[in-house]
């Protein structure tokens, strides 16, 4: 059952954030379009040059500043059962007075939507000069790092409409068939499974597997070609799908490929069996590594084990070297250990997996074999 955006978005989550910022000696977390703004208030928020801003005091009430033509659709979104206040501006009027009027007194440190456009936070730091500008992370990581019940059933979600793709990979893969004519079936397909938004399409045969970003390319699938499948979208509850299978294309691969393919399957397995609360993220990582480098291809893995995913498609926890935070419950991420040899192949095998109170929960479930097509 599709979990409900009231449950996704609870108004709590705005008077957890002020207790937050106050905390960490912010006066007011100041959010343009973006993952956190939608995780407070539930508005997927257009970005543009027109101001989009949820001004959220620790001692005032919470205030969303939109665009005048932009007021229907904030309106409509979860964001008016938060409780904020909805605030617009119109063409050819300057909306940073407004901000400065929704944070009620002056400010001394304020933080930032990480990924603000360059001019909006200049121009905040014009209309705020005796504000320190910091990043709203230090405080919204935290908070999202988590994830609650409802969170891990619109993952799941997620995680089980691509699932549903993969599981029709045999109609569109095949020999003779470019890459970028397989992608564009896969893509009609996510939309198709309930998704929003298609993130990314990777299609990548043959020696193009060897490059972990490939994308797609007009060149045609050989016989027997092993083939890395990496794609995700966004579902209209914001949260992502992210998962990658690798197959053969109508025929058998070389003996090599099967060799390599075999670690790879095994390291992905370790990995993923090594989750539960209080391994630290470093360890899982290395946990996968060790597999790989054991058969002499520790160079070919080339990336972090994994990634964090939520509102966005790579967010904390990442698991990599030098992470030394422990995991706990809630916390939703990737395992996708990757063999990748330049000129000749690549392989690379991803879960979305949920740390639970005692152990892992896949949120893939289709068959992590080798899938020969």
């Amino acid at each position: 059952m599709r979990v409900g955006l009231d449950e996704l978005y609870p108004p709590r989550r705005l008077a957890t954030a002020r207790r937050a910022a106050a905390a960490a000696g912010l006066d007011a977390l100041l959010l343009s379009p973006g993952s956190d703004l939608r995780y407070l208030t539930g508005y997927d928020a257009h970005p543009g040059e027109r101001l989009t801003l949820l001004v959220l005091p620790t001692e005032a009430e919470p205030t969303l500043i939109v665009p005048s033509l932009e007021r229907p659709a904030a309106e409509a979104s979860p964001a008016p059962a938060t409780g904020v206040r909805i605030v617009d501006h119109s063409d050819g009027t300057d909306p940073y007075p407004l901000v400065v009027a929704a944070l009620g007194q002056p400010v001394g440190a304020v933080g930032l939507a990480d990924r603000m456009w360059a001019e909006q936070v200049l121009a905040l730091r014009a209309a705020l000069p005796e504000a320190t500008q910091r990043l709203a992370t230090e405080v919204l990581s935290e908070l999202r790092v988590r994830k609650s019940p409802p969170e891990v059933t619109a993952l799941a979600e997620a995680g089980a409409a691509i699932d549903a793709v993969h599981r029709r990979m045999g109609e569109w893969l095949r020999p003779g068939r470019t890459e970028a004519q397989v992608a564009t079936d896969i893509a009609a397909a996510i939309r198709a499974t309930g998704h929003a938004r298609v993130d990314f399409v990777i299609v990548a045969a043959g020696p193009n597997g060897a490059s972990p970003h490939h994308g797609t390319s007009d060149r045609p699938i050989g016989v027997g070609e092993p083939v890395v499948v990496d794609i995700g979208g966004t579902m209209p509850s914001g949260y992502r799908s992210d998962c990658t299978r690798t197959y053969v294309a109508g025929g058998r691969a070389s003996a090599e490929f099967l060799d390599h393919y075999a670690v790879l399957h095994a390291a992905q397995r370790a990995g993923v069996a090594a989750v539960r609360p209080g391994v630290r993220a470093e360890t899982v990582d290395a946990t996968t590594r060790s597999v790989i480098a054991a058969a002499g291809l520790g160079d070919a893995f080339l990336h972090r084990t994994g990634h964090g995913i939520g509102l966005d498609g790579h967010e904390e926890p990442y698991v990599v070297a030098g992470n030394s935070r422990a995991l706990e419950p809630g916390m939703a991420f990737s395992i996708e250990p990757g063999i990748y040899l330049a000129g000749r192949h690549g392989a690379r095998i991803e879960d979305i997996v949920v740390c639970t109170t005692d152990g892992v929960r896949r949120l893939n479930t289709t068959s992590t074999e080798l899938i020969t097509l």
